[in-house]
């Protein structure tokens, strides 16, 4: 058990089982995008890790850039999603997949279509290594997916509390 400001968290997902996940969502991105040369789009802060081991597993040609988006305090959404810094290169005609930590409401993900709609974009696909179903309320499609969760407030390899615990390389669960 760890103590992250005035909660407790159990353990959860160890990190072999997560390095096992990102490397079946690599696998499922390269099969997808042979002969392209994808964007991979990270949503900080949380999704610095994910998009770290993403990319040292992905064998093919790629680029990588990152926006940040805010939509969390503490352990609830707000359900208000800030963009905090934007994507300044140009995408008409590429391939983009975002890349998440983790997908709960989906208000994130509709603000990022929106980012992307207007861009000319060949094709948007979507990963994260965390989703928790009982909390999706979007029609949104997701390509790649880590995790099914309950929905539960978890951090951990990127995720946190109040800024605690990105660094934690698995996942814990808040204890009841």
């Amino acid at each position: 058990m760890i103590q992250l400001h005035d909660k407790q968290f159990v353990p959860f997902i160890p990190a072999e089982e997560i390095e096992t996940a990102i490397t079946r969502m690599v696998r499922q991105a390269e099969d997808d995008h042979v002969g392209e040369v994808p964007v991979f789009i990270g949503v900080l802060n949380g999704a610095f890790m994910v998009v770290s081991d993403f990319m040292k597993r992905y064998s093919g040609p790629c680029e990588v850039s990152f926006v940040k988006l805010a939509s969390y305090e503490g352990t609830e959404s707000t359900h208000d999603v800030k963009q905090l810094i934007g994507l300044g290169q140009n995408l008409t005609g590429r391939s983009v997949v975002i890349i998440e930590d983790i997908v709960d409401t989906g208000n994130t993900i509709v603000e990022l279509k929106k980012m992307f709609e207007g861009q000319g974009v060949k094709q948007l696909k979507i990963a994260t290594l965390f989703f928790k179903p009982e909390a999706y309320t979007k029609d949104i499609k997701l390509d790649y997916i880590g995790f099914e969760i309950p929905n539960k407030f978890i951090v951990g390899y990127g995720l946190d509390y109040d800024g605690l615990g990105r660094n934690i390389p698995e996942i814990y669960q808040l204890h009841d």
